[in-house]
C-alpha cells in the first residue's frame, strides 16, 4: 500500500524511541506524516493491547495472542491508517503484521503459513509499502538496555523466544528483500537516527 511504511525490531532496539526522533523530525520539516503503533493505535485496539502485553495473563494460550493481534490490527486500520491514507498522508507505523508472522508463526511455534493466513484476513491489500527492520540481537539489545521488563509480559519470555524472533525476521528478509529496508542499529541512538531517515529520504517518504 502505497504511503504506508512500518518500522520493525525486536525488544529493546530502541524502536519505539527512534520512531519518537522520527515524528519529531517530520513535525520540524512541516510533513503531513501519521504516527501511530501496534497493537493498539486507537482506543479498541489500545484496550486490547493492554491485555496482550499484561504479565498477569501469563496462562494466555498462544493462539488467542495470535487472534488479539489481528483483532487490534482490523481495529487500528479502521480507525487510523485506512483515513490516513484515504486522505493522502504517509503513515509511519511502530510495528505491523510482520511482528505477528515472527513472534506468533516462528518465536511461538504456531506455523509462519497459519499466522500468515490470519492475518490476509485481518489487513486485506494494506500490506505496507516498504518496512524499515533495525538490526540488533535480542542479546545485544537486552543487555544495552538492562535486561527485559518482566512487566511485559512478551518482553518477559525468555531470551530463547527471542533469538527465535530475530531469526524469524531474517528469515522474511530473505523472502521479500526488497521491501525491507534493514538498518544497522548497534550504534549510538543518533546513528541509527540518522540512519533511518536516510533510508526514507532514498525510498521518497521524506525530504
Amino acid at each position: 500500500m502505497r504511503n504506508f511504511i512500518t518500522i520493525e525490531g525486536c525488544e529493546g532496539v530502541g524502536k519505539t524511541y527512534q520512531t519518537r526522533l522520527l515524528k519529531q523530525y517530520c513535525l520540524d520539516k512541516g510533513l503531513d506524516v501519521v504516527f501511530t503503533r501496534e497493537p493498539g493505535g486507537s482506543d479498541i485496539a489500545e484496550q486490547i493491547r493492554r491485555i496482550i502485553l499484561d504479565a498477569d495473563n501469563s496462562d494466555m494460550d498462544d493462539l488467542c495472542e495470535a487472534f488479539l493481534y489481528a483483532a487490534s490490527r482490523i481495529q487500528h486500520l479502521k480507525d487510523i491508517v485506512k483515513p490516513a491514507l484515504s486522505q493522502g498522508k504517509t503513515v509511519i507505523c511502530d510495528r505491523y503484521v510482520d511482528s505477528s508472522y515472527v513472534y506468533q508463526g516462528i518465536g511461538r511455534g504456531l506455523g509462519l503459513d497459519k499466522i500468515v493466513r490470519l492475518n490476509e484476513i485481518a489487513v486485506g491489500e494494506y500490506m505496507p509499502e516498504f518496512t524499515v527492520f533495525l538490526d540488533l540481537s535480542p542479546d545485544n539489545a537486552f543487555r544495552r538496555k538492562g535486561g527485559a521488563d518482566q512487566n511485559d509480559r512478551m518482553e518477559a519470555v525468555g531470551y530463547a523466544f527471542h533469538r527465535k524472533v530475530y531469526e524469524g525476521y531474517k528469515l522474511l528478509i530473505q523472502q521479500e528483500p526488497s521491501r525491507f529496508e534493514v538498518i544497522d542499529a548497534s550504534g549510538t541512538k543518533e546513528q541509527t537516527q540518522a540512519k533511518l531517515r536516510e533510508a526514507l529520504i532514498r525510498r521518497g517518504v521524506l525530504k
